[in-house]
């Protein structure tokens, strides 16, 4: 299992940016990593995807303003946020998939967009 730790939300206007960073205590069997979100009143939704090759898939929603990407090294995961919007408010949830299809979430970070 792995331990995962979201940092990075806040309240922001709409227009500007945040960055999360979600820190993993190993990434030895990870074979692909993500960002969920959770909006007041709707179920859990991909963000955002990128496997061990480096593809990445988004939300059509998210597409073109917020980018994943991650550090081997650091052991950590992080998504750019741009030109939030009022509906990108949501707990914002990691996620670690391992190569034996077990997926590891952390506790979530809460992320508010305000007009």
């Amino acid at each position: 299992q792995v331990q995962l730790v979201e940092s990075g939300g806040g309240f922001v206007q709409a227009g500007e940016s945040l960055t999360l960073t979600c820190s993993a205590s190993s990434l030895y069997d990870t074979v692909a990593m993500g960002w969920y979100r959770r909006p007041p009143g709707k179920q859990r939704e991909l963000v955002a995807r990128i496997n061990n090759n480096g593809d990445t898939n988004y939300a059509d929603s998210v597409k073109g303003r917020f980018t994943i990407s991650v550090n081997n090294h650091a052991s950590a995961l992080y998504l750019q946020m741009n030109n939030l919007i009022s509906e990108d408010t949501a707990t914002y949830y990691c996620m670690a998939e391992s190569d034996s299809g077990v997926r590891d979430w952390g506790q979530g970070s809460q992320v508010t967009v305000s007009s």
